[in-house]
Formats: C-alpha cells, sequence, structure tokens
C-alpha cells in the first residue's frame, strides 16, 4: 500500500498513460481520511481522464478492435455492467493490453476503469447502441 502512496509512483503511472494518445491525467485525491486504507485527506488514490471528440472516438475504436481482444482468457464483456441508464462500465486488470504502452517502461502493471457514458436512456438502448458499434458482449 506504501508504494501506492509515493508521488513517484503517481508520476511514473502519469508518464505511462501519456505514452498513450490520451491527454494528461488528471490525479485524483482522498475526499477524507480512512485509517483501514492508511490514507490521509488529500493523499493521490488514481487518475482519470475524459475524452471528447476525435480522441474519444480514436480511443473507444482501438479499445474494441485492439485492446479488449488482447485481454488474456477473453470471451467477451459482460452485458450486464450498463447502470440503468444507458452508461456501460467495465474493468480492465492490466494497462498492458494498449499497444501504445510500452511493456518495458512500466514499473507495475496496474489496472483501470473505463466507462463509456452514451446518449441511452436505458440500459436496452445502450446495449442497441454498442452493439451497433459491434462491441464484443458476451454470448
Amino acid at each position: 500500500m506504501k508504494r501506492s502512496l509515493t508521488k513517484n509512483c503517481w508520476i511514473t503511472q502519469q508518464q505511462t498513460w501519456q505514452q498513450s494518445p490520451v491527454k494528461k491525467p488528471l490525479i485524483t485525491k482522498a475526499r477524507k481520511s480512512v485509517a483501514g486504507f492508511k490514507i490521509r485527506q488529500g493523499y493521490p488514490i488514481g487518475c482519470k481522464v475524459t475524452l471528447r471528440g476525435e480522441r474519444m472516438w480514436e480511443f473507444f475504436e482501438r479499445l474494441i478492435t485492439i485492446a479488449v481482444p488482447r485481454i488474456r482468457d477473453f470471451r467477451g464483456l459482460s452485458a450486464k455492467s450498463f447502470d440503468g441508464r444507458g452508461n456501460y462500465s467495465m474493468g480492465v486488470r492490466e494497462q498492458i493490453i494498449f499497444p501504445e504502452i510500452d511493456y518495458d517502461k512500466v514499473d507495475r502493471v496496474r489496472g483501470l476503469d473505463i466507462t463509456i457514458t452514451t446518449t441511452a436512456k436505458s440500459d436496452e438502448e445502450g446495449r442497441a447502441l454498442l452493439a451497433a458499434f459491434d462491441f464484443p458482449f458476451r454470448k
């Protein structure tokens, strides 16, 4: 746990994501102290990136055509990960599924969460929208 709280770790993680064509990640900080996790208010606990426009479409295309099929033991993504409003969330255990990230420059394999926000009003509409983009849902 101590390793994830060091400033050098966050700088390394930011540099890893800057290798890919996403913009600079924003470091998220703890809103309150939690003794059980040994974090204090204001400690860096994650990074987030919001993509829009052309970068969003490039990332989405690379995600479904290149990165997701590189997931170990990949058999399709769950169609149950919608939030009730048509938005889809998925977790990835390794950031190295993206070909832009150089494996030799990664100090530690980290996971990430991806949320795809859609204009759909329901899960069924969101599922149909992503299926129209050939999103690899599990059969």
